[in-house]
């Protein structure tokens, strides 16, 4: 038989009440699920905890596939996963808590949530074995309003005392071919990664569009092209990729993410949709056109002054390859600092 949870005292701790900051915390937990792109604009949350405890311990508890993109970049020290059948009794009312779990809450000084818990359940759960400061961020960001949401995520950390904290998602990891602080050859040719997919068929920009997109890039430039695609998109990368030289054309289906980072790290440019693996892109610092639909922009967009947003006032399905080789070729005129190279100039 299972030990039973160790339980605290569930009256009111004023650690875990808003007011001023204190000692800075030793053993940091963030729990956050959601897909890439929340994740992604989440990380501006564990690089400002970073600099408020540089010698504290931070773990997230999230989708370990995506979390251990954090994990690889140095934003966290462990990833627990928050899908663990185990934590079921956590999101019942005075459910019955898993010991192991009950323990691993009780060792941290601060838990900061964004989990979906309308009816506070899984708060007052960990607050029977965890005497940690407990703050909420919201699952998602409110879209009626013109905040990002990397502002809107950040602004719980506000009763840490923390303001003005750098909103912009950054991830460094280093190429599977140069890793992270080694020097960058430069290799020719270069190559484009395209992700012709996103979360919802509505932000996809039309797959002949892609076809003709990618046979411009291969008939009229020295660029090479990486496909990326997870198992949704398989049969739209066997399609594009059909009948093309597998010299200049390489597939990423279904790659880990940490491995995909790698990937990317080593392209000079990027162009997909309203996506997670968009905002990933970004995050590596990557030149890049985004096909943009009618998501909310304020809330939503990449936050990354390298990249270009391209719309037509039609519709996404209008916009037409011509306009996208060109926005891709019209980076090389940008300042490139940092370790990715300009787009070819014979574009």
């Amino acid at each position: 038989m299972m030990a039973p949870a160790r339980l605290v005292d569930p009256s009111p701790d004023p650690a875990c009440l808003p007011g001023p900051p204190g000692p800075s915390p030793r053993d940091i937990l963030v729990i956050r699920g959601g897909a890439i792109g929340d994740f992604i604009l989440t990380l501006p949350v564990l690089a400002a905890l970073r600099r408020l405890s540089p010698r504290g311990r931070l773990t997230v508890l999230g989708r370990p596939p995506i979390a251990a993109l954090a994990q690889a970049g140095g934003l966290a020290d462990e990833v627990r996963s928050v899908e663990d059948r185990r934590l079921a009794g956590f999101f019942v009312h005075e459910g019955d808590l898993d010991p192991e779990f009950a323990s691993f809450f009780a060792h941290f000084d601060l838990v900061v949530s964004y989990l979906f818990d309308p009816e506070v359940v899984f708060r007052q759960n960990l607050a029977r074995c965890s005497r940690a400061r407990f703050i909420a961020g919201p699952h998602r960001p409110d879209e009626s309003l013109p905040t990002h949401a990397t502002q809107a995520y950040l602004k719980p950390l506000e009763q840490l005392g923390i303001v003005g904290a750098d909103p912009v998602p950054r991830l460094s990891i280093g190429s599977s071919r140069f890793p992270a602080g080694t020097p960058d050859p430069r290799p020719v040719p270069w190559t484009v990664a395209l992700h012709p997919g996103s979360g919802s068929e509505r932000k996809n920009w039309p797959e002949e569009r892609w076809d003709e997109l990618i046979r411009q890039l291969l008939n009229n430039t020295p660029l090479d092209v990486l496909l990326i695609g997870g198992e949704a998109e398989g049969g739209r990368l066997d399609r594009l990729a059909a009948g093309r030289r597998s010299s200049r054309l390489r597939v990423a289906q279904n790659m880990p993410l940490v491995n995909l980072a790698q990937e990317l790290s080593g392209c000079a440019a990027f162009a997909g949709h309203d996506s997670g693996i968009s905002h990933l892109a970004a995050a590596l610092g990557l030149p890049g056109v985004i096909l943009w639909g009618d998501s909310a922009e304020a809330v939503w967009r990449p936050v990354s002054d390298r990249c270009i947003l391209l719309r037509d006032p039609s519709g996404l399905t209008e916009l037409a390859p011509s306009r996208v080789l060109a926005a891709l070729c019209s980076l090389a005129d940008s300042p490139y600092p940092g370790e990715h190279a300009p787009l070819s100039r014979s574009c």
